[in-house]
């Protein structure tokens, strides 16, 4: 299972799309499956992966669908206090391994607060301290090594994918996926040119760090999305990290949110070819049909 992990952050570093902190894709005329935050559905990881063609099975021609994976632990089912969600990040790290040009699995406030020591408090529980409890339960002498290797992975993960062309015409030419964008309160302290470098430890700082910024922002007004939309050439975000109670909604005027962790959870299958506004994009949107609970 360490030998996965590394693998993976071997894979998210070294991949050919890899430029500065992002992945970068196309222009291209193959599909993508976009997720929301997953939250340990194991279940719609397993869904989403089939629905891109990425099912371990290489004796048939190479994937041509891209899938973009984000904020994969911290369950809401805990096992006698329990949190196993490091079985979902095993999984999305032996996938980026395996496709490491077709599977974007991307930095997310929990990801990166797991590996910070940071607290979230979901329902009264510390979903760090219990994901802790639950490495140390399973791995037991081992655990130290397997938080090492969390860790590593975890650091690698680019902060959002572009995919060149994807988006509609009059407007940035591009679609960006990415867990959230900084919040309109903190704009002020982020470096956009983030996107175009490879972070730095100073990235990752509470509170101030651009890459922290950059996962944890909420509520963005249209001024704040019109100027980074201007600003990186993008025509439609794709982001997780807001609650969207019917699985998606459109913010004007250039987002999409998606969320995978739900009873309504959905994820969007798009064409990456010109023409995919938010409205198109939420248009796309496939629901899970249950599988996914919170």
């Amino acid at each position: 299972m360490i030998d996965t992990l590394r693998a993976g952050a071997q894979a998210s570093l070294h991949s050919a799309a890899r430029r500065g902190s992002i992945d970068v894709v196309g222009p291209t005329d193959a599909r993508a499956i976009l997720t929301g935050d997953l939250h340990d559905n194991p279940v719609g990881l397993d869904i989403v992966a089939a629905e891109a063609g990425l099912t371990g099975q290489h004796d048939g021609p190479p994937p041509s669908t891209h899938l973009v994976l984000h904020e994969v632990i911290h369950s809401g089912r805990l096992i006698h206090g329990l949190d196993l969600s490091y079985r979902s990040l095993v999984k999305a790290a032996a996938l980026k391994s395996a496709y490491p040009e077709h599977v974007h699995f991307l930095l997310a406030n929990h990801e990166l607060s797991q590996i910070s020591g940071a607290g979230i408090v979901k329902e009264g529980v510390s979903v760090v301290e219990a994901f802790n409890d639950g490495v140390a339960y399973v791995f037991g002498s081992a655990a130290a090594a397997v938080t090492e290797a969390i860790n590593s992975l975890v650091r690698s993960l680019p902060l959002g994918v572009r995919f060149r062309g994807a988006a509609q015409p009059g407007a940035g030419p591009d679609l960006l996926c990415a867990h959230s964008l900084p919040g309109d309160d903190r704009i002020d302290r982020f470096d956009t040119s983030i996107i175009d470098r490879p972070t730095t430890e100073d990235d990752y700082s509470p509170r101030q760090g651009s890459a922290y910024l950059m996962v944890w922002g909420r509520d963005h007004s249209p001024g704040l999305l019109t100027r980074l939309g201007d600003l990186w050439g993008v025509g439609c975000f794709v982001l997780g990290h807001e609650k969207a109670d019917e699985g998606s909604f459109v913010r004007a005027p250039n987002v999409v949110i998606l969320n995978s962790d739900h009873s309504n959870g959905v994820y969007a299958n798009v064409a990456l070819r010109e023409g995919n506004s938010p409205d198109r994009v939420k248009t796309s949107c496939v629901r899970f049909a249950g599988s996914a609970q919170r």
